[in-house]
């Protein structure tokens, strides 16, 4: 936050240790200001100097060519958490920037962060001001579940191709990081994903579950240490698998697969409602993917009928581009 977002102010680290910083009051301290969070002069402010792309600024106040906003290098400011002291983890907790795949993303398809996160646009910057380029400043990201969709591509196969009743049937969903120059979710650690396979009857009764978690687990206290991280790497793929015997005698079954976003655990998002006065009007849990198979002799002709999905980056299905991920690729076709 900024010096007047904070309540306190830090005075001292006693032997660098955030946990026992000595804070006195904020005589400048705006509650209003506060609830704006990640604000204008977040980016734009330093040492009482606007920073901006431009050097021909005509402004009625200090400004500054600052060229870190036409790179990645203004993410990189807040974007990159570092350890600490009692901190034992391969990258930070929030840490988005290290995960950035430059290779293929920025090298060869010459995309950077505000490239999906701050499209571009044609305006004024402010009244009276002439129209020329800049990027509307929306930065969709893992609260957006649309931003979600467009990094997650999705492909379903069944074996055996032609099932008989009373054999099991093995339906593998591949999950594919095919939008997302780093790794899939990313940010909070809280944010996961599950894949859910759901067999229902013909009445909708629930007959049998299975869930999967894709995400990150961070112990935080007494130490933060980092469980394990089983997050998709960016244009990496993975299977998930589920058996189940095909119904002899019954008709109208079905097994439905589906992705769900999880923005938060339920115990966070319980605490900031208890907190922080969240409401259920808010939510947190978001269905990015479903789709459902019958069980029964149709099944291969439903699985066939899927469309291949062919995103790469911010591009659009249309650009025909194929993601040169290291598994599974006979789940995409070019």
């Amino acid at each position: 936050p900024l010096e007047n977002q904070q309540p306190t102010l830090i005075q001292d680290l006693p032997r660098g240790r955030v946990e026992k910083a000595i804070q006195i009051p904020n005589y400048r301290y705006d509650a209003e200001y506060q609830q704006e969070g990640v604000t204008c002069a977040a980016c734009h402010v330093r040492d009482g100097k606007i920073l901006g792309p431009y050097d021909d600024s005509a402004a009625p106040h200090p400004t500054q060519f600052d060229p870190s906003f036409r790179t990645t290098q203004v993410c990189y400011r807040c974007h990159n958490v570092v350890s600490g002291p009692m901190q034992f983890y391969n990258a930070g907790p929030c840490g988005t920037y290290p995960e950035y795949e430059g290779k293929f993303f920025m090298k060869e398809k010459g995309l950077i962060c505000q490239s999906c996160h701050m499209p571009e646009v044609e305006r004024p910057v402010a009244k009276g001001s002439p129209i020329r380029y800049g990027r509307r400043h929306l930065w969709r990201g893992g609260h957006d579940p649309d931003m979600v969709k467009r990094a997650v591509a999705v492909q379903v196969q069944a074996d055996p191709p032609t099932p008989q009743p009373g054999d099991d049937v093995k339906l593998t969903l591949t999950l594919i990081n095919a939008g997302a120059g780093h790794k899939i979710p990313t940010g909070d650690p809280d944010r996961f994903f599950t894949v859910e396979f759901t067999v229902r009857d013909s009445n909708g009764t629930v007959v049998h579950e299975q869930s999967d978690t894709m995400g990150r687990w961070i112990l935080w206290q007494p130490v933060i240490v980092e469980v394990y991280d089983n997050r998709l790497l960016p244009l990496a793929s993975r299977d998930y698998a589920f058996e189940y015997e095909m119904p002899e005698n019954e008709k109208g079954w079905i097994v439905q697969a589906r992705i769900r976003y999880h923005i938060q655990t339920d115990g966070q998002n319980q605490m900031l409602r208890d907190q922080y006065g969240l409401t259920a009007d808010d939510p947190y849990v978001f269905t990015i993917y479903e789709r459902e198979f019958p069980l029964d002799a149709t099944l291969p002709v439903v699985v066939q009928n899927q469309e291949p999905d062919l995103r790469v980056g911010c591009m659009a299905p249309s650009d025909g581009l194929t993601p040169h991920h290291p598994s599974n690729t006979s789940s995409l076709h070019s």
